[in-house]
């Protein structure tokens, strides 16, 4: 069985050097400077942006309509479009070493969707995998509740030596995502149905105490069947990395090489 490192580290007060984290954890893994790592965190309010969203025309209304509802912006690490961070939701964030790593792109999709789904059955709700017609951020790997509401996304990005596999999971908080994407896929002018975004609380009966540490004890468990899971906690040099880094996350997402290593 191999061993995974296990993070909870979180930067709730600098959304793109949380963002930062995950890819130097990624670059650092795929350099072989750091083991096989999972990181579970709790974000702050952002919206998390795309590339393909960075190139659109309204991409500044975007991001000041998301402000003005009380959220931050990023550029997020992977993903398709725009995305929604807040404190009821999961970051979860899993950097593994491949030579091969885009050979296993599919595999590693697949395996974290299903993970993600089979923890949250255990919890009482009914998620599967599969994209919701309408969803936002769209894609072929979400997690959602009986095939009508998403609950999770997932993204990937692979580096020489490595990738990076990402989620997001909607706990609580399902109507604070329709209120901010409605005016921010307005203005990125994205089509979308508020109707199927959901969160694991309208899913599973109560009596969890916290259900955001529930969820996260249950992704645990189920990343334990798999993995012999070890403890640890951010390292300098990943920090330091990171800190390098994450200005290139910030608004307006003007990438810079990194004086690293140009990443």
């Amino acid at each position: 069985m191999r061993t995974l490192r296990v993070l909870q580290d979180s930067f709730p007060d600098d959304p793109a050097l949380d963002t930062a984290v995950s890819r130097a954890m990624m670059h650092r893994v795929a350099a072989g400077e750091l083991p096989e790592t999972l990181r579970l965190a709790r974000p702050a309010a952002v919206v998390a942006f795309a590339k393909r969203d960075a190139l659109s025309p309204g991409l500044l209304a975007a991001v000041a309509a998301a402000r003005e509802r009380g959220f931050g912006a990023l550029l997020r690490l992977a993903g398709g479009r725009a995305a929604i961070f807040h404190e009821g939701t999961l970051e979860l964030a899993h950097a593994a070493p491949d030579p091969d790593a885009k050979a296993g792109i599919h595999a590693r999709f697949e395996a974290t969707a299903n993970l993600i789904a089979s923890a949250l059955r255990q919890l009482g709700a009914d998620a599967r995998v599969g994209e919701v017609p309408g969803e936002y951020c769209p894609g072929r790997w979400s997690v959602n509740a009986a095939g009508e509401r998403k609950l999770a996304g997932v993204g990937q990005r692979v580096v020489a030596g490595g990738s990076h596999t990402g989620a997001v999971i909607v706990v609580e908080g399902a109507e604070r995502i329709r209120e901010v994407l409605d005016p921010v896929y307005g203005a990125l002018e994205l089509s979308w149905d508020p109707a199927t975004v959901g969160a694991v609380e309208d899913e599973v009966e109560g009596g969890f105490g916290s259900l955001w540490e529930a969820v996260r004890d249950a992704l645990l468990e189920a990343y334990a069947a798999r993995y012999e899971l070890v403890d640890g906690t951010l390292d300098p040099d990943t920090l330091a990395l990171a800190r390098r880094l994450a200005p290139e996350h910030r608004p307006p997402f003007e990438a810079k090489a990194s004086p690293r290593s140009g990443r």
